[in-house]
């Protein structure tokens, strides 16, 4: 038995697959190849545009398939959610899709797109803002390069965006927020019913959770005088309560912590005035609950 896992194309591929190998699968994706090589014979990977993934998983061609939650909307797709996994193109923020007009455009709010036309790439969700708003707008499906298009082909794009730099650069002005979306893993209902692989697709979800559990915490480990531990302990913001751990000398112990690496230039210096000695930072490679 194989699980079908459908691997995003294109933007979401390379940190797809890099967290997939974080995670322990060793993946490539061969020249001219859409079906990706990993080291799971139980897994068989297709890669495939992150805007039909919820379909196929929906109609059963994939088991399970990793893609945004804007495009298992955009489908009206009805899959299972396994889980959110908190990664994109550029950063673990959410992308957002957001209406943009021309930084000279009259239009300032939504109701001012009445009768205007619009391209977008998610004509779906687009339709559905507009009646929530009580707006009719012509809009129209744009196969990309949808920045450019104002003004001369529409009077207004919905365009996806994590920083806004592409916008700001093509001199465009965001007039609102349709959606928020993250990474999602899914699965195919009848799938996710059978327990074969309703266990792997599970074990998957939690190794690649666990990896971006992991991202930006490094583990501390030092030595401690028994008599100082409570002002060590004092300086530590753990997960969970710090494990400690008796020594060969009754009068010292060891003390083992995980902290965000960005605080480690204020926690160091803290805990070794407290009394903390032989201080190791250690990486973390995942992090599982």
């Amino acid at each position: 038995m194989s699980l079908k896992l459908g691997i995003p194309a294109g933007s979401l591929q390379e940190s797809t697959g890099e967290l997939l190998r974080r995670a322990g699968y060793n993946i490539k994706f061969p020249s001219r190849s859409y079906y990706p090589e990993i080291d799971d014979p139980e897994i068989s990977c297709l890669l495939i545009r992150a805007q039909e993934m919820a379909r196929y998983v929906e109609q059963g061609v994939l088991d399970a398939g990793i893609t945004g939650h804007d495009w298992v909307l955009e489908n009206n797709a009805s899959v299972h959610e396994v889980c959110e996994l908190m990664f994109s193109k550029v950063s673990r923020r959410p992308v957002r899709w957001v209406v943009c007009v021309p930084e000279d455009s009259p239009i300032k709010t939504v109701k001012d797109l009445q009768g205007k036309r619009i391209a977008t790439e998610v004509v779906g969700l687009t339709r559905s803002y507009l009646a929530k708003h009580g707006v009719e707008a012509q809009i129209e499906f744009s196969w990309g390069a949808t920045e450019v298009k104002p003004p001369e082909l529409a009077d207004a794009i919905v365009e996806v965006t994590e920083t806004g730099s592409s916008l700001r650069a093509n001199n465009l002005r965001i007039i609102d927020e349709v959606l928020r979306s993250t990474t999602r893993f899914i699965a195919n209902h009848a799938a996710y019913a059978d327990p074969w692989k309703k266990s792997k697709i599970d074990n998957l979800a939690l190794m690649l959770q666990s990896c971006l559990a992991a991202e930006g915490k490094v583990g501390l480990m030092m030595n401690v005088r028994r008599t100082e531990l409570n002002d060590v302990l004092a300086q530590l913001p753990a997960l969970q309560k710090p494990t400690v751990s008796s020594l060969s000398d009754p009068d010292w112990v060891d003390v083992n912590t995980i902290v965000d690496e960005s605080f480690l230039r204020v926690i160091v210096p803290q805990l070794k005035a407290a009394g903390a000695r032989g201080i190791v930072e250690y990486q973390i490679n995942k992090i599982i609950d």
